[in-house]
């Protein structure tokens, strides 16, 4: 089966990276628990006024390479390649993307590999890349798409979309109860 994986809040932990440069860089601003992030975009979950700093984090150099693995991502990537998946990253680079490419691709192969990179695919688009399944932790990760996206969505479980009615997965309930069980392929 050929399955895409989204990279930011799947594989890397984009949210911790954000509130780890916030103490250092604006200790001013209150970061809120990791828990209490309600909002997908990260900024949106502080008041408007400081939300370009929040934002702005994330757009400087290092930011990407610098951010630490979700917990059992890497042992979950490797387990679904040693189950017989065809596995390809599948990635959204920010709209400020001058460093995020570089440094997506850098993570990639110090986290996974060089197998990987070679499977990685940036778009802004997801609903034009084919699989079969897409794990994103974007609430609807093909909401602006060019079209009915051919892959299934397993909503990749966060705080900031628990409101969301969704096929729910994380890196440890797909290794304890194998792949995405009782699924209609045929959709």
């Amino acid at each position: 089966m050929l399955l895409l994986v989204d990279m930011d809040g799947v594989l890397a932990d984009f949210t911790q990276g954000v509130l780890d440069l916030m103490v250092v860089h604006h200790p001013e601003i209150a970061p809120l628990p990791y828990e209490a992030h309600t909002k997908f975009e990260v900024q949106d979950n502080y008041p408007e006024d400081l939300r370009a700093s929040i934002r702005h984090l994330c757009e400087q150099p290092g930011f990407f390479k610098a951010l630490k693995p979700m917990v059992g991502a890497i042992e979950g990537m490797r387990w679904l390649v040693a189950a017989g998946h065809d596995v390809r990253i599948c990635t959204a680079p920010l709209k400020q993307w001058q460093h995020c490419v570089a440094e997506k691709y850098a993570w990639v192969a110090e986290h996974l590999g060089e197998e990987f990179v070679r499977k990685m695919i940036l778009t802004r688009d997801k609903s034009l890349v084919s699989g079969a399944i897409l794990i994103d932790d974007r609430p609807n990760p093909a909401e602006h798409g060019a079209q009915e996206p051919p892959w299934l969505h397993f909503l990749y479980d966060q705080p900031y979309n628990r409101h969301v009615n969704a096929r729910r997965v994380t890196w440890e309930s797909m290794m304890r109860e194998g792949m995405f069980p009782t699924i209609d392929m045929r959709k």
